[in-house]
C-alpha cells in the first residue's frame, strides 16, 4: 500500500474508488476495516463483494480489519449492489453497517468500496465520508478494539432479495408471454438473474454474458455508453424481441433499448417509470437530476406528480429522498430509486416495472419513451480545464443576467424562456466534477440546430 497520506484521492463523494492492488490493496482494505469501527462504532456489518479478480482478497482483509477492531461481520459472498442495499434495510437494525467491495462499472483495473449505515443510507460525502478518509489517510497504526469479532456466512441472502422485489413489483397473476434480450456485461447481474427468472416463466430470455468475469472480455459493463450496447441491440433486432436490458457492473444501473434497437435515454427513462410510480402514489414527489430533459418534469406534472430537481450523485439523491418524502428518483446515469426499497436502486425492480406497464398497456417500448423526446439534448460533454472555478465564473458571468430562472443546487442551472418566442427557449447545466479538473456541460433546446449552436458558442467561453 502507497503510504496512508497519498491515498486522499481514492476517496470519492460516493464511494471508494482506485487502482488495484496498486492503490487499493490487502494493507488498506484491513486498515479501512479498522478505522470503520474506530469512526462509526458498528457492533455488526455485512460484508458483500463482486467478481474483480482482487474481490476475494480485498473482502477477506477488509473482513479481517473489521473483526480484529472488535465488530462482528455478516458475509453474504457475491452480490449485486442492489441485493447488497436491499438485505441491509432488511436487517431492520440487525446490522449497523454495510460495506460492498465493488468499482461499480469501471475498468477491471479498478476496486472499490461502498459503505452504507444499517439503514442502507450511504456514508458519502458531508455524512462521513471526509471524516472516514482523514482517519485512513493519517499517519501511524490504528488502535484495535480488543475483543475478536465473529465471522457468520449467510447463503439464504438472494432468495430473500428476490421475494422482497417481486413483492413489491406486485405483478398480475397473468403475464403474457414476452421475449427479451438481457446483457449482464460479465457483471453481477449474472448472479442474480437467473434465479429471478427461474419466477418468471412467461419471460423468455435471450443472454449475453451472464458469465460473472472481472476482467470484462466483451465489452465495458456501462449501459450509458451506447458503443457497449452494440451486441445487444444486434440480437434485439435479429431475434425481434421486445426490448433489450443492459446492466453495468454491480447491476445497480439498467439501461434499455427498444424493439427497433434504439437506446433510451436515462433521464427519459426516468420520465416512464415516474408515470409508473405515480399509478399507485398519486400526487408523490419525484425527482429527477439537473441534467435532464425539461420532458420528464412535464411528463411526472402531467401524470399527476410533484417533480423536483436535485444534484447528481446517489449519496446526495438518497439523502434528499428521505428528507423530502420523495416516491422514486432517477438519474441520466440509469440510477434508480425507490422509497419502498429503504431509497437504494434496484435494475432488477426496475426491469419488472417495465414489464408491468408494457403488460398492462399492450404497448411496443417505443410507444412508452419516444412520446417524451420532445427536446434536442446536448448529452453531456466534459471538458478538461486548468481552473474549473474560473471557467464556472465566467460561463455565470455572461449567461446570469440573460436567464430567466437559475439554480445553483448542482453548479449553474440556467433556463431561457421568451412567452413571445417559445421556439427559442433552452437551458444549460454546467458542473464541476467532484474528482477530475473538468467541467461538464449539458444544453437543452427545441430543436438540434439551437442546441448545436448554444453549445459551440459555450465551448467557446469554456476553452477561452
Amino acid at each position: 500500500m502507497p503510504t496512508p497520506e497519498s491515498l486522499q484521492h481514492v476517496f470519492h463523494a460516493y464511494d471508494i474508488r482506485g487502482l488495484a492492488p496498486e492503490e487499493l490493496d490487502e494493507v488498506f482494505a484491513r486498515r479501512l476495516g479498522q478505522c470503520i469501527v474506530s469512526q462509526f462504532r458498528p457492533a455488526n456489518v455485512l460484508v458483500g463483494r463482486d467478481m474483480r479478480i482482487t474481490s476475494p482478497a480485498l473482502e477477506a482483509a477488509l473482513i479481517e480489519g473489521l473483526t480484529a477492531s472488535g465488530a462482528s461481520v455478516t458475509r453474504i459472498g457475491l452480490c449485486s449492489t442492489p441485493m447488497f442495499n436491499v438485505l441491509v434495510g432488511l436487517g431492520n437494525g440487525s446490522y449497523d453497517m454495510g460495506v460492498m467491495v465493488t468499482a461499480s462499472h469501471n475498468p477491471g483495473k479498478y476496486n472499490g468500496f461502498k459503505i452504507v449505515r444499517g439503514d442502507a443510507s450511504p456514508v458519502g460525502q458531508g455524512s462521513g465520508m471526509e471524516e472516514l478518509a482523514d482517519a485512513v489517510c493519517a499517519a501511524g497504526e490504528v488502535a484495535s478494539g480488543g475483543k475478536q469479532g465473529l465471522v457468520t456466512e449467510d447463503a439464504t441472502g438472494l432468495e430473500r432479495y428476490i421475494d422482497h422485489i417481486l413483492k413489491l413489483a406486485a405483478l398480475p397473476t397473468e403475464m403474457p408471454k414476452t421475449k427479451i434480450a438481457i446483457d449482464a456485461g460479465n457483471g453481477m447481474a449474472g448472479t442474480v438473474l437467473p434465479e429471478l427468472l427461474k419466477r418468471l416463466p412467461w419471460l423468455e430470455v435471450l443472454p449475453l454474458y451472464f458469465e460473472p468475469d472481472g476482467t470484462f472480455p466483451n465489452h465495458e459493463a456501462n449501459p450509458i455508453k451506447t458503443e457497449t450496447l452494440t451486441d445487444l441491440v444486434a440480437l434485439v433486432k435479429k431475434e425481434r424481441c421486445a426490448m433489450g436490458v443492459a446492466f453495468d457492473g454491480d447491476a445497480d444501473r439498467i439501461g434499455f433499448v427498444d424493439e427497433e434497437g434504439t437506446p433510451i435515454p436515462g433521464d427519459l427513462a426516468t420520465a416512464m417509470l415516474g408515470q409508473e410510480m405515480l399509478r399507485q402514489s398519486p400526487n408523490g414527489l419525484v425527482l429527477f437530476d439537473v441534467r435532464s430533459s425539461r420532458a420528464v418534469s412535464e411528463a411526472l406534472a402531467e401524470a399527476g406528480g410533484r417533480p423536483k430537481m436535485c444534484k447528481v450523485g446517489h449519496a446526495f439523491i438518497k439523502r434528499q429522498m428521505r428528507e423530502d418524502g420523495a416516491i422514486f428518483a432517477g438519474e441520466v446515469s440509469m440510477h434508480y430509486y425507490f422509497h419502498d426499497l429503504h431509497f437504494v436502486e434496484s435494475g432488477d425492480l426496475v426491469l419488472l416495472l417495465v414489464l408491468r406497464r408494457l403488460a398492462r398497456e399492450r404497448a411496443r417500448m417505443s410507444a412508452l419513451w419516444k412520446p417524451l423526446k420532445k427536446y434536442a439534448h446536448s448529452g453531456e460533454i466534459n471538458f478538461t480545464v486548468a481552473d474549473a472555478s474560473v471557467v464556472m465564473r465566467r460561463i455565470s458571468d455572461a449567461y446570469a443576467p440573460l436567464a430567466t430562472s437559475t439554480s445553483d443546487i448542482d453548479g449553474l442551472r440556467y433556463e431561457f424562456r421568451d412567452p413571445a418566442r417559445p421556439q427559442a427557449d433552452w437551458w444549460l447545466s454546467l458542473r464541476m466534477s467532484n474528482t477530475e479538473p473538468l467541467v461538464r456541460l449539458n444544453v437543452e433546446s427545441r430543436d438540434a440546430e439551437t442546441t448545436k449552436k448554444r453549445v459551440e458558442e459555450i465551448t467557446k467561453l469554456i476553452t477561452a
